[in-house]
């Protein structure tokens, strides 16, 4: 890889994270430095799942959760929390810092169900040779599951709080102690439905109605002196990348498809990434509820592989 790629200027501007499960993708971009972190979610383990050359992996999983309990009526899940400790082990070789991993929307208005599911998550990946210092739980923001950040990291179990839209959810989390937010850039549907996505091209750092939101954060933050790092995720362009770098954020967490089109694109010149001359506002804020919804439904089809799997065995 060219030393005067877009993709190189950008790691040298800020921390460069995989937001992707495919260990070709981080070795791709894993050589001469290392990405930091790996982020995942419901739909990136069901897209993982469906490919039929990770079936060994999902074979695993199965083969996992029997040797360790009976099958029960919480067997898929069981499955699909083991394949996704499978698959971030695969890419845990390319990063200097954490695999993480999500819970489980469905618990996501449940305080004691997300730290269940928090701590079950640590404990899998800690029998699979990851420790806990390298591992971080994914939760969505909403008031129960803060809650149940501040509780797991006070326990010593880090945190990001996704699904975020809103300086008051970013606000919250860093009083919650979360190492990560993770404002989403665009709304989780343009990643499945057609024709939603907006292009605002060169313009995208002063139009799309997220980029003052996320100035608002980084700015917040560095007012109240808040540890909580901001590591913007949803993106689908190069041309986004360029916008949030300007706005400062700590780390980008990036797809492959956006990787290598970085990695194809020419560097720029540095005024590209001048901060934009508006000025932060919160006034702009998105729901939650379409991501939580998604994953859901991504967490239900995969367990539904599962039980696809098994019954052809």
């Amino acid at each position: 890889m060219s030393s005067s790629t877009l993709l190189t200027q950008v790691r040298a501007l800020l921390t460069v994270d995989v937001d992707s499960m495919d260990p070709d993708v981080a070795a791709r971009y894993s050589s001469p430095d290392k990405f930091c972190d790996m982020t995942s979610n419901q739909a990136i383990v069901h897209g993982q799942a469906e490919r039929p050359e990770r079936s060994d992996l999902l074979k695993a999983a199965v083969e996992y959760v029997r040797a360790q309990t009976k099958e029960s009526e919480t067997f898929e899940q069981d499955v699909v929390d083991v394949l996704t400790i499978l698959l971030a082990k695969e890419v845990y070789p390319h990063l200097t810092g954490n695999v993480h991993a999500e819970t489980s929307p469905s618990a996501a208005y449940d305080t004691q169900k997300t730290i269940d599911h928090a701590r079950k998550l640590v404990a899998l990946f800690a029998a699979h040779g990851i420790p806990q210092s390298r591992v971080c739980i994914k939760i969505p923001a909403t008031p129960e599951s803060l809650l149940a950040c501040r509780e797991l990291q006070a326990s010593g179990i880090q945190t990001l709080a996704t699904c975020l839209f809103s300086m008051s959810q970013a606000v919250a989390a860093s009083q919650a102690a979360c190492v990560y937010v993770a404002p989403y850039f665009n709304e989780l549907r343009v990643h499945f439905q057609a024709g939603l996505w907006k292009d605002y091209g060169d313009n995208t750092k002063t139009e799309h109605p997220m980029s003052p939101v996320i100035l608002s954060i980084v700015h917040a933050f560095r007012d109240l002196k808040s540890t909580t790092l901001v590591m913007p995720a949803s993106i689908i362009t190069p041309e986004e990348v360029v916008a949030l770098v300007s706005l400062s954020p700590d780390h980008l967490t990036l797809s492959g498809s956006v990787l290598d089109a970085l990695a194809d694109r020419p560097a720029l010149a540095q005024e590209e990434f001048a901060a934009p001359a508006f000025s932060p506002s919160a006034a702009i804020q998105a729901e939650a509820g379409d991501a939580l919804a998604i994953f859901d439904e991504k967490e239900v089809e995969t367990r539904k592989l599962v039980k696809a799997f098994v019954d052809r065995k």
